[in-house]
């Protein structure tokens, strides 16, 4: 038995396709109590800001879901939800439970779909006296810049002949003023970040439409005609608002919200380990902690750019917490995740055939690898 270690934090990624974080962290804990019985085991499920943030919060911190009927996709009624952590002090919200691609049918249209009901749980977060959100971006069928979030917030969009409307991704080039003079006033004071992963522009070859586009239905005379409409709404944000975000790296996330997230709401485009380390304040479980597991389903040179593994890493290795990354399939070159305060890197796969033939597998396998761990942590012990 491993019982000189008696600390643990576990905070991986999902396994995408296998596991949620939340499994991941259920079958790591469940060796460790196993090989460590009486350690104190720390479980902080992650998720990247797309489907399962809100709940990855509420495993972390406990906290209350708040389900509301809102707008849909197509401004239809549905019921969404947000989560509520820290004493009431926090909003977790994730987008796609207004406007995610699941919820615009089988035949999804990114010109006409909009983000007004993800506004709908933003201002009801702050009437419920929430004084910060975090808005968690992806999975969206929506390339409307935000802006149906941000008019469900009180900002009026107001075309050439003053009349107010509500921007979907077609008709964006037809906002000649923006009048933020109504944006919620509890909304006014409130610290918002946003969760993204990406760091796509707003528009161009590799921006909101061209990159993303295509997967919520639109076909290439959509997208181009999309990226117009987005390169319009910059011009006009800029005028209007004095803010340009058409450079900034992220602007092209969920259909170019992250860029309207700035513009609109003054928000902090931010890596999603970042928000979750800082939320659950990493840094100060960290000491007197003997071992960080973490892990994804493929680390890789994408995994390097700042995602889960390599975000727990850094801030590990500045107080020299060794960090073991588990994963699914481990791809080239990751060798700059040792620099960064990887101790170790592990597959789970033992058997080389199809993943669609080993998913069944992932939480045996998970385990079984654990174990294999703390069998030479346990030979090393002892010699």
């Amino acid at each position: 038995m491993s019982t000189q270690l008696k600390k643990f934090i576990l905070i991986p990624d999902s396994f995408k396709g296998s596991m949620s974080s939340l499994e991941v962290c259920t079958v790591m804990e469940s060796v460790i109590r196993r090989r460590c019985p009486g350690a104190e085991v720390i479980s902080i499920p992650v998720a990247d800001g797309g489907e399962g943030s809100v709940d990855a919060f509420l495993a972390a911190l406990g906290g209350e879901k708040i389900r509301l009927s809102v707008k849909g996709p197509y401004m239809e009624d549905i019921e969404a939800f947000y989560g509520i952590i820290g004493g009431g002090a926090t909003a977790v919200i994730e987008m796609a439970a207004a406007a995610g691609l699941p919820l615009a049918g089988d035949a999804p249209n990114p010109a006409k779909t909009t983000t007004y009901g993800v506004g709908q749980l933003m201002a009801d977060a702050a009437r419920r006296g929430c004084r910060k959100i975090i808005m968690g971006l992806g999975g969206s069928a929506t390339n409307d810049f935000g802006a149906g979030a941000a008019a469900a917030c009180g900002i009026r969009f107001l075309d050439r002949g003053g009349k107010d409307f509500v921007p979907v991704g077609e008709t964006l080039s037809r906002i000649a003023r923006i009048d933020p003079a109504g944006l919620l006033p509890k909304l006014a004071g409130i610290e918002i970040i946003t969760m993204c992963d990406i760091d796509n522009p707003l528009y161009g070859p590799a921006g909101a439409a061209y990159i993303f586009g295509p997967q919520k239905g639109a076909d290439p005379g959509m997208v181009e005609f999309l990226d117009g409409q987005l390169r319009a709404v910059s011009e006009t944000v800029k005028q209007e608002l004095g803010v340009n975000v058409s450079l900034t790296p992220g602007a092209g996330a969920a259909g170019g919200m992250g860029g309207g997230m700035a513009a609109f709401f003054g928000s902090r485009l931010q890596m999603g380990i970042e928000t979750v380390l800082d939320t659950v304040h990493f840094d100060s479980l960290l000491p007197g902690t003997d071992l960080v597991f973490t892990g994804e389903g493929k680390i890789d040179a994408q995994s390097l750019r700042g995602k889960v593994v390599i975000g727990v890493a850094r801030r590990a290795k500045k107080l020299g917490v060794p960090v073991l990354a588990i994963v699914g399939e481990i791809g080239d070159p990751v060798e700059e995740a040792y620099g960064e305060g990887v101790s170790g890197i592990f597959s789970i796969i033992r058997v080389a055939k199809p993943f669609k033939e080993i998913k069944d597998r992932s939480a045996k396998n998970l385990e079984l690898t654990m174990d294999n761990l703390f069998r030479v942590i346990d030979t090393l012990s002892l010699s």
